[in-house]
């Protein structure tokens, strides 16, 4: 058994890998709903709450704080709690998902259950372990209740947090899985699917979009294509290591 065939057997992949069956698309490619989704990247809205402050400033203890303690809009009502995010301050991945599930909000953790553990062998097939050299997050902090979608206003309070944990981070590669936080990042009105298997630019990084580990439970044919994805991003790595 070769090298390749191990790791795949590892992804869970094989022989799912040199199947030809085509699978349902990921992102639903609705034109109204990507234009409401869509966030300008550049100078943000920043959220009107006295617990805040000027983001742009805060350093990791005062946004974990402001997080917290966030009141900006209505999905704090309806959580648990926000979740910020976890790992190591600095690293050289920067993982972002889209939105807290319920799952995730009572556990206060991102990627949890079955969803958690196959990115955690999504991981280990690359060599990397979420609670050593990657930070995960996601783009919205707090779960919404009933699981209804993000609003644009939503958005708009959340998505400076996110930019400051990426000017802290400082990450040599942001992976992005979903639809929500990759068209927010890349102020994107195109379609969703089209932005995987190819290396964007966020603000001078390498961004690299591929399928949320929700999406691949429901769709595990796509695996091949979260494989390739995940060999362009450690490709791109070593171009910038």
């Amino acid at each position: 058994m070769d090298r390749e065939e191990l790791i795949l057997r590892e992804f869970n992949l094989y022989p799912l890998w040199q199947q030809r069956r085509k699978a349902a698309p990921a992102f639903t490619e609705i034109a109204s709903e990507v234009t409401q989704l869509i966030v300008p990247q550049g100078d943000n809205v920043e959220p009107q709450n006295n617990h805040t402050g000027n983001i742009k400033e805060l350093n990791w203890s005062q946004l974990e704080s402001a997080v917290k303690n966030c009141t900006a809009c209505s999905l704090r009502a309806g959580c648990t709690q926000p979740i910020l995010g976890a790992g190591a301050e600095q690293v050289d991945w920067l993982i972002i998902g889209d939105v807290p599930s319920a799952e995730e909000d009572i556990q206060n953790a991102l990627f949890v259950g079955q969803a958690g553990m196959l990115l955690d062998n999504m991981l280990a097939a690359i060599k990397l372990k979420r609670s050593s050299n990657v930070y995960l997050t996601s783009l919205i902090k707090c779960h919404p209740l009933d699981g209804r979608p993000t609003a644009v206003e939503e958005i708009a309070q959340c998505l400076p947090y996110l930019e400051r944990q990426i000017t802290l981070i400082q990450p040599k590669l942001i992976v992005v899985l979903g639809k929500l936080a990759a068209l927010t990042l890349l102020g994107s009105n195109t379609a969703a699917t089209t932005l995987r298997g190819k290396v964007h630019d966020y603000q001078g990084i390498p961004l690299i979009v591929t399928y949320h580990p929700d999406y691949l439970l429901r769709a595990p044919l796509e695996k091949a294509k979260a494989w390739q994805d995940l060999r362009l991003a450690v490709s791109t790595m070593r171009g910038r290591t």
